[in-house]
Parts: C-alpha cells; sequence; structure tokens
C-alpha cells in the first residue's frame, strides 16, 4: 500500500470542500497544500523541568519528526504530562504517580482520536509515561513505534570516580538510612546529594524504566537497542529518526499495533524482563497494557513463565552494575539472542522493524567472555538464580495475589513478627526512628489502588531499612507496591488491598508472619477461628478523597492483580 493511501484516519479530517476550516487551523501551524495528502503522525512527548528522565524529550521529539517528514509522513507535535517519583517518593503527592499513568494514556488516545492521526511515535521518559505511552498504543491500535528517553549516566562522588562506587537516585534514599544511623553526617548526605544526579535520562539501574524499556522492546513495538542506549547520545537521536521512518513503513504495510502486540509478543517481554532481574512494576504495567491490547493475560501467566527465566544480569538494585556499564558490553540483544537460542523467546513475532524477532536477532554479536571481560552478564549454567525473582505470592494474607521481588540474596523464607503501619509516613518514621528491629515484619497497609489512593511505592522505606544496616534482616510487605529501586525482601500488590477488606488490615502487632518465595506463599499464622472472628469484624476505613482525580481514580480502579487498570468491567 503507498504511504499517500496510508489516510484512513486523517483524510476523515481534512479531505473534501466541507473540511476547509479544519485545513484553515492547520495552515496556521505549518501545513502547507502537499501535506494534507500525507498520512498524518502524532508525535506525543512529555518534555518537562519536572524530571531529568523527561527534561530532554522535546529534543528527541523533534529527531522523530524529522524522521517521519523525510520518510513521507506529516509528523505533528504534541505533549502530555508526566510526575516524577524520584521528587514525590514518600509524601501524599506519590499518590498520584499510578494515577497519572492513566492520565498520560487517555490524553494520548483522546489527542490521537480527536485529531485523526494515521500513526503514532510516542517517547517515554520515565516510569509511568512509559506505560502510559503504551495503553494508549494498544487502545488505538494504529501503526506505532515506542521510543525510550534513554538512561542517565551515573555519578560519583567528587573525591571518588571509581565505577564500583557509581551512585543514583536510590544511593540518596539510602544515604538518609545512613545519616539516620549515624554513618554520614549531613555534609555527607549533601554530597551524595549533589552528586548523585548528573543530567538527563532516566534512573539508572534495572528499575522500573529501564525495565519497561526493555520489556517494550522484547515486545517489538520499539526498534532494535532503543531500551539500552544512553539519553545523552548520539545514537538515541538517531533511535529517534529511525523511529519516524518506521512508522512510515507501517503505515505504507498497514501494520498495527495489536498486530504486534499478541499474546507471544507479551510472553517475550515477561521473559526478558526476568532475565534482567527487573522491577515487580514490570507485572502492574504489563497486565494494564495487555487489557487494552485485550491480550488474556493474568499474575499466573508471569509465574508459569517464571520458572524456566533464570535471572542473569548483575543490576542494580540488587546488584552491582547500572544499565550504562550494560549498554557498554552490548545493551539487552546478546540476552534476548540467548534467550531465543534457549527456546524462551518467540522468534516468529513481528517488530516495528519489519522483521521477526529471529530476524531482528540473527547478527547479534555474544556478550565478552564471562568472567574475563565482563562480570554483568552471567553465562546460563551460573546463573545469579535459577528461575525468577518476581514472585507471585498467595495465603491467607492474599487470597488474590501478591508480587515478591525476592532474588535470594536476603534468603528465600522469612519468618517474623509483625510491625503494623498503617500508612507509609509512619513507617518511615519508625525506621528511622530505629523502632524497626532485626526479625521484624515490617506491614504498611491502606497504601493500595483504593485505599491511597493511587498505590504509592515504598522505595523511602525500604532504602530506609537499607541504610540502617538491615536490608538482610528485615521484610516488608504492603498492598502499595515497590520502586524498581527497591530491594530487600519485599512484597507488595496484597489483594484484596485493606481499603477493599482485605485480610492486611487483620494483622496486628506481634503477629507471625511467614513468607516463602519457594512454596510461594504468604500467611498470617493465628489459628483460623481468630483469623474467621478478626475478618468479621474487619472495618476498611472510609475513603480518604471525595472528589477530584484521586476519588475518581478510587471508584474505578481494578485491584493490582488484574493491573489496576481504570475501565475493567465499566459496562
Amino acid at each position: 500500500m503507498a504511504l499517500e493511501n496510508s489516510r484512513k484516519h486523517s483524510s476523515v479530517v481534512v479531505d473534501g470542500r466541507d473540511r476547509a476550516p479544519a485545513r484553515s487551523m492547520l495552515r496556521a501551524v505549518g501545513f502547507e497544500d502537499d501535506d494534507f495528502k500525507k498520512p498524518q503522525v502524532g508525535v506525543a512527548s512529555s518534555p518537562s523541568d519536572l524530571t531529568p528522565c523527561n527534561m530532554h524529550l522535546g529534543e528527541l521529539a523533534k529527531h522523530a519528526t524529522d524522521g517521519v517528514n523525510a520518510a513521507g509522513g506529516k509528523a505533528v507535535n504534541f505533549s502530555t504530562i508526566t510526575v516524577s517519583d524520584g521528587i514525590s517518593m514518600g509524601t501524599a503527592g506519590m499518590r498520584y504517580s499510578l494515577v497519572s499513568r492513566e492520565v498520560i494514556a487517555d490524553s494520548i488516545e483522546t489527542a490521537v482520536a480527536a485529531e485523526g492521526f494515521d500513526g503514532l511515535v510516542a517517547i517515554g521518559g520515565c516510569d509511568k509515561n512509559m506505560p502510559g505511552c503504551m495503553i494508549a498504543i494498544a487502545r488505538l491500535n494504529r501503526p506505532s513505534v515506542f521510543v525510550y528517553g534513554g538512561t542517565i549516566l551515573p555519578g560519583f562522588l567528587p573525591q571518588d570516580k571509581e565505577e564500583k562506587d557509581a551512585l543514583d537516585i536510590v544511593s540518596v534514599f539510602e544515604a538518609v538510612g545512613r545519616h539516620a544511623r549515624g554513618e554520614l553526617d549531613d555534609e555527607g548526605l549533601k554530597c551524595v546529594e549533589k552528586s548523585a544526579i548528573p543530567g538527563a535520562g532516566s534512573c539508572g539501574g534495572m528499575y522500573t524504566a529501564n525495565t519497561m524499556a526493555s520489556a517494550i522492546e522484547a515486545m517489538g513495538m520499539s526498534l532494535p537497542n532503543s531500551s539500552a542506549q544512553l539519553a545523552i547520545g548520539k545514537p538515541k537521536r538517531e533511535d529517534c529518526a529511525r523511529a519516524g521512518e518506521a512508522v512510515c513503513k507501517l503505515l505504507e504495510q498497514g501494520v498495527t499495533a495489536r498486530d504486534i502486540m499478541t499474546r507471544k509478543a507479551f510472553e517475550n517481554a515477561i521473559t526478558v524482563g526476568m532475565a534482567l532481574g527487573g522491577s515487580t512494576n514490570l507485572i502492574l504495567h504489563l497486565l494494564a497494557i495487555a487489557h487494552a491490547a485485550e491480550v488474556d493475560l493474568t499474575i499466573d501467566d508471569f509465574a508459569e513463565i517464571g520458572k524456566r527465566v533464570p535471572v542473569l544480569c548483575d543490576v542494580k538494585p540488587f546488584g552491582r552494575y547500572n544499565v550504562s556499564h550494560l549498554i557498554r558490553i552490548g545493551g539487552i540483544r546478546p540476552l534476548m539472542k540467548v534467550l531465543l537460542d534457549r527456546g524462551l523467546l518467540h522468534g516468529d513475532c513481528l517488530t516495528v522493524s519489519g522483521q521477526t524477532m529471529a530476524e531482528s536477532l540473527a547478527g547479534v554479536e555474544p556478550y565478552p567472555a564471562y568472567p574475563d571481560k565482563q562480570d554483568i552478564v552471567r553465562p546460563w549454567d551460573d546463573p545469579i538464580k535459577p528461575d525468577t525473582h518476581l514472585r507471585i505470592l498467595r495465603g491467607n494474607l492474599a487470597p488474590t495475589g501478591a508480587v515478591g521481588k525476592i532474588t535470594g540474596k536476603e534468603g528465600l523464607h522469612f519468618k517474623g513478627p509483625a510491625k503494623v503501619y498503617e500508612n507509609e509516613e509512619d513507617a518511615l518514621q519508625g525506621i528511622l526512628r530505629g523502632d524497626v528491629v532485626s526479625g521484624d515484619v515490617v506491614v504498611i497497609r491502606n497504601e493500595g489502588p483504593v485505599g491511597g489512593p493511587g498505590m504509592r511505592e515504598m522505595l523511602s522505606p525500604t532504602a530506609a531499612v537499607a541504610g540502617r544496616g538491615l536490608i538482610k534482616e528485615v521484610a516488608l510487605i504492603t498492598d502499595g507496591r515497590f520502586s524498581g529501586g527497591s530491594h530487600g525482601f519485599d512484597v507488595g500488590h496484597i489483594t484484596p488491598e485493606a481499603a477493599c477488606g482485605g485480610p492486611i488490615g487483620i494483622v496486628k502487632n506481634g503477629d507471625q508472619i511467614e513468607v516463602d518465595a519457594v512454596k510461594n506463599s504468604i500467611s498470617l499464622l493465628i489459628p483460623d477461628e481468630e483469623y474467621d472472628a478478626r475478618m468479621a469484624a474487619y472495618t476498611p476505613p472510609p475513603p480518604r478523597e471525595t472528589r477530584g482525580v484521586l476519588a475518581k481514580y478510587a471508584k474505578l480502579v481494578a485491584t493490582a492483580s488484574e493491573g489496576a487498570v481504570t475501565d475493567k468491567d465499566l459496562f
């Protein structure tokens, strides 16, 4: 199909004498006569001074625009919002983080559908605008390419330029705990604060942004290497231009997003995210994207796939290296080739490059030899963990599921007395005061999608635990979620949540809690009769919000085990 005939949506908006008013408006923003004969491609990004993850996205959008225009399309730029988890973390503002995923998806869907764009290039650089872009792409089902804004360079203390001491945002959160412990003075804390974030790009470990970028590439919705590029480098600019060209080729071929975003493609995304040691948010976001794409995916699929996927990458937060280090040895493509050769990737899946996954990986060279020339990616027969670190847990504390991030470095089993907090702020202050001691199971409740509202990430408490030297001695469970930067013996996404009558709401201080990452169980160890009596007597707290975006979100949102989407079973 010729490119000039790839105008299914824009032709309705600009063709014909009766559409003269629309053309008149578009002439004011730069359209010429010939532009009305071209397919229109929206270039959606979220440039913002709100966060280093997004501060450069406006420039990247210009390169994508040039790529579209050079390939025969007509690019139209527009922007959406972002919020910064790293800035709002530990405050009430963090309640808006997951909510922003839905706002971003809704805004992109609205703009593209309202203006009649034939295709879309979506550029994301922070945790929630990436899945937000992908939810919109799945809903719209038009030829589309996602571009990752790129990862940040590591920071260093002025007196120490050794790579082994590379800093990132998690270093700052953990420095707060070290300061509370007395290990770091005020000047030392300020020095870490000033050194950790050197410029543009998403947080540097295999946190949520880099995890989602990798998963999206593995799904086939980004061009090769898009997920393993620095934000500030020339390769990222070239990636944007190529994305503009690629969407025009997809328009020519009539390939839409859901032609690529199949069930097999989601399995590829899950497999790669697990092998990389990715964030628990991988589960939450892929469930939501699959829902938008009308692909049947459940938390049990993650458990089943995880049985055969080892953790191979020694990356932060549980490991030593940033994604900038992984880029130096080849990025994620050699890992994907290993997974393909082992039969763990579906090679017949189509990608936005126009090639199948197998075709796109055919010429990929292996990583340098381990451990002599690199010790970031382990060989298949010597993994960090032989199966996934992302554990789907069930039990009388989480009847409909929970998600553990357990690499085995802190053990695979934890049993101890509950130390209960009704919200994140109280938990953080308790940890910093020293109330939490070795052997405790910290319980943070009323932080789920409904109870928060918004399902905040518990990076501040987990980082405080790490900073106080208790990372191997304390477990933390919550009906909220965890940042990709969290590490330790952590279990989140507990469902049903406390606000919906879930049993996490009946836990009392001193109750014994047991988490088993081999049996994949999470249990409140009290007699059945007492459990039943507490449940019968439990009344969830009233809604925290009754107006505005948080109230609407709490009213509509599904459980974490269903991706925390806001359009499930509306009718």
